[in-house]
């Protein structure tokens, strides 16, 4: 039997708005993966923690205050001091298109833009997890 993909699905920083992480938990969840949702205003650090804690495959942002390129790349560096270089960071968000591609060279996966189906999202992180299987 395979082992069910494990996310968890955070909102960082003042961002309060967390209707379409919801979603996101849902349809991920509908999805067959295991969702923790952390809740509002978790910084990049508790984030990183519960992710280790929980041995999860994926990290999934969702920011809509205009902070990810803080917060993404926070997440990101944490988890390298830590060690850690197999767990997926992706997320959504209002996120310019040349943001996006920095975020991306930092080491973040894909980006998803209000308006992105939630079957985009799941095939994403299937396809992800089954291209880097974990140790």
């Amino acid at each position: 039997m395979d082992k069910k993909i494990r996310v968890i699905v955070a909102k960082a920083g003042l961002d309060g708005h967390d209707r379409g992480a919801k979603v996101i938990a849902a349809a991920l969840r509908d999805a067959g993966m295991e969702v923790i949702y952390t809740g509002l205003r978790q910084t990049p650090e508790m984030i990183v923690e519960a992710a280790i804690q929980e041995d999860v495959d994926v990290i999934g942002v969702s920011i809509l205050s205009g902070a990810h390129m803080t917060i993404f790349p926070k997440i990101v560096n944490l988890l390298k001091e830590r060690g850690v270089n197999d767990i997926l960071v992706t997320g959504g968000g209002i996120i310019s298109d040349k943001d996006i591609e920095k975020l991306k060279s930092l080491g973040v996966g894909e980006i998803f833009t209000p308006g992105t189906s939630t079957e985009l999202i799941v095939d994403y992180i299937k396809n992800w997890v089954k291209s880097n299987p974990r140790k």
